[in-house]
């Protein structure tokens, strides 16, 4: 695997050195509002988990981002690999909100489907994807993540 040199600040936060992106979004009524992007590419109801309400959630928007993002880390992988990936293989993301002691906590699990491929080069894939993906950063040490590899 490629060593990748970071820029860590005083407190150990990674600082971006080159910006790729920014997403920006204006959201209102939070749980039980509407968020639209400045591009106007997104533009969605909110709804609270678990109610009747038409839009999504901020989970259901996080555990697309995250499969999204963690497929392009998994062509990566599979690049520097020299693996080809099977047709077809997908990342089912699983984000869960729930309480702790009364405090609100999220955490998730990662489900990839590489059916063809051998388990151990499934799983070097995965855990290479998972060090590479910048969602899976971010969640590091913070939330109880899990990855599952069906082969």
């Amino acid at each position: 695997m490629e060593n990748l040199e970071i820029n860590p600040s005083k407190d150990g936060i990674t600082k971006i050195e080159k910006v790729l992106y920014t997403g920006k979004t204006h959201t209102t009524g939070g749980r039980d509002g509407a968020s639209k992007s400045s591009d106007e590419r997104l533009d969605i109801k909110l709804s609270i988990p678990g109610s009747t309400g038409l839009g999504t959630n901020p989970e259901q928007l996080f555990a697309a981002g995250w499969s999204a993002c963690f497929i392009g880390a998994m062509g990566i992988a599979a690049s520097k690999m020299k693996v080809f990936l099977p047709s077809g293989f997908s990342v089912d993301a699983e984000v869960d909100l729930g309480t702790t002691s009364g405090d609100y906590f999220l955490q998730a699990r990662l489900n990839v489907n590489l059916h063809g491929l051998d388990e151990q080069t499934a799983k070097a894939l995965t855990d290479a994807a998972h060090q590479t993906c910048p969602y899976s950063k971010a969640t590091r040490g913070n939330i109880n993540v899990e990855i599952n590899v069906v082969v």
